[in-house]
C-alpha cells in the first residue's frame, strides 16, 4: 500500500471538504480509495495530518535519502537498481537491497521502461528540422494535398516484434512449450516502396533487388512517380528522404528532366513523415492474418493485399497531422517528438 506524506494528506482532506468523492480524490492522488477512507477517518479522529506510529519495521532510508535516490535516477536515466544502491552506500553509508531501491522509485512514480529509440540528432540536424517546421507549420490542407509522401521499408518473413509474452512457472524457462523459435536473419525479408497523399496512394512496389540509384530511377521514378505526378495538380511535390539513391546526381537529373519538384526534406526526420505509421499499420495487419506467410512470395502478396485494404480515411488522418508534427518539432526546438 502506498502511504501519503502530510502535504498529500492535507490536499486530500481539502478536496473531500470541498465535496469531492473519495473515488475522485483517489484518482487525483493515484492511490486506492481505501487509503483515502483511512486517512479521512484518521483526520476526523485526530484532526491532524500525521500518521500514527507504525508497528512494522522501521524504514531503512530517510526522506532525504529517498530524494537522493530519485534525483540520482533522474540525472542518469540508465542507472540500474544496483547502481543506485551502490551510489547511496558510497554517499551515505546506508545499505539497502535492490528491491528497496525499486520501491522508493515506484513511490516517486518512476518505472523501468524500454527507452524510445530515435536517430541521433546533431546541432545541424536540429536546425534543419526546426527550419523546415517553421516554413511549413502554416501550410494549408490544399498545399499538403499536392505532396506525395514516399518511403521504403523492409519486412521480415519471421521474427518477434518484441511484444510477445508467455506464461510460465519457475523452472520452465527451457521447457519446449515456453520457447519461441526464430530464424537468425528473420527467414529472409522483402523491401517495398510506396507513396501516399491525402486523396490517394500509389501501388505497393516490391523491390526485387538491392535499392540503388538505377533501381530507384527505373523501377520507382519512371514507372510510378512520374505517371502519378501527371495525374496530380501542377503544384505536385515529391517527398523522399535523404537516402543515397534519392540524392544521387543521376536521380536528381532524371527528376529535373521529368519536371518533378522535390520537397527539401531534413535528414533524420522519420517523425515528420506520416507514411512511417503506415508501415507499422501494414505489419500489424499482415501478422493478424489467419494464415501467416510461409515464403517470401506469400509475404509479398500479403503486403500488397493489406496495403489496398487500409482505408483512405486512415491516410487522411495521418496527413492532416502535418501541422501538429511541425508544431511539435518547433516546441522541441528541432529535437525528437512523440510522432
Amino acid at each position: 500500500m502506498r502511504h501519503l506524506n502530510e502535504t498529500s494528506v492535507a490536499r486530500a482532506v481539502s478536496l473531500i471538504e470541498d465535496g469531492r468523492s473519495f473515488r475522485h480524490v483517489s484518482r487525483t492522488l493515484d492511490v486506492s480509495p481505501s487509503v483515502i477512507h483511512r486517512l479521512w477517518s484518521r483526520y476526523r479522529e485526530t484532526h491532524g495530518y500525521k500518521r500514527r506510529p507504525g508497528q512494522g519495521r522501521k524504514k531503512k532510508t530517510t526522506e532525504v535519502e529517498d530524494r537522493f535516490l530519485v534525483l540520482s535516477a533522474l540525472r542518469r536515466r540508465t542507472s540500474t537498481a544496483r547502481d543506485l544502491q551502490n551510489h547511496l552506500r558510497t554517499a551515505t553509508g546506508t545499505v539497502i537491497s535492490d528491491q528497496t531501491v525499486r520501491n522508493r522509485l515506484r513511490n516517486a512514480r518512476l518505472r523501468s521502461r524500454i527507452p524510445f529509440k530515435a536517430p541521433r540528432l546533431t546541432r545541424q540536424h536540429k536546425e534543419a528540422r526546426l527550419l523546415f517546421a517553421q516554413n511549413h507549420v502554416n501550410w494549408q490542407l490544399r498545399q499538403w494535398k499536392s505532396v506525395l509522401f514516399t518511403d521504403e521499408s523492409r519486412f521480415r518473413l519471421t521474427g518477434s516484434d518484441g511484444r510477445i509474452r508467455i506464461w510460465r512457472r519457475r523452472g520452465e524457462r527451457f521447457d519446449p512449450a515456453t520457447i519461441i523459435e526464430r530464424d537468425r536473419f528473420g527467414g529472409g525479408s522483402v523491401m517495398v516502396w510506396a507513396g501516399i497523399t491525402i486523396e490517394s496512394r500509389t501501388e505497393l512496389v516490391v523491390v526485387p533487388q538491392r535499392m540503388n540509384a538505377d533501381v530507384y530511377i527505373n523501377d520507382i521514378i519512371l514507372q510510378h512517380v512520374v505517371p502519378f505526378a501527371y495525374g496530380m495538380d501542377p503544384n505536385f511535390l515529391l517527398m523522399h528522404d535523404n537516402a543515397r539513391c534519392h540524392t544521387a546526381q543521376t536521380t536528381r537529373d532524371v527528376l529535373q528532366e521529368c519536371q518533378i519538384r522535390v520537397m527539401d526534406w531534413p535528414a533524420f526526420s522519420p517523425d515528420l513523415n506520416p507514411i512511417e505509421h503506415m508501415w507499422d499499420k501494414l505489419e500489424k495487419l499482415v501478422r493478424k492474418r489467419p494464415a501467416a506467410p510461409q515464403t517470401l512470395g506469400e509475404l509479398s502478396n500479403a503486403l500488397a493485399e493489406e496495403w489496398e485494404r487500409i482505408p483512405q480515411f486512415f491516410l487522411r488522418r495521418l496527413l492532416r497531422s502535418m501541422p501538429r508534427r511541425c508544431n511539435a518539432v518547433i516546441q522541441a526546438r528541432g529535437g525528437h517528438t512523440k510522432y
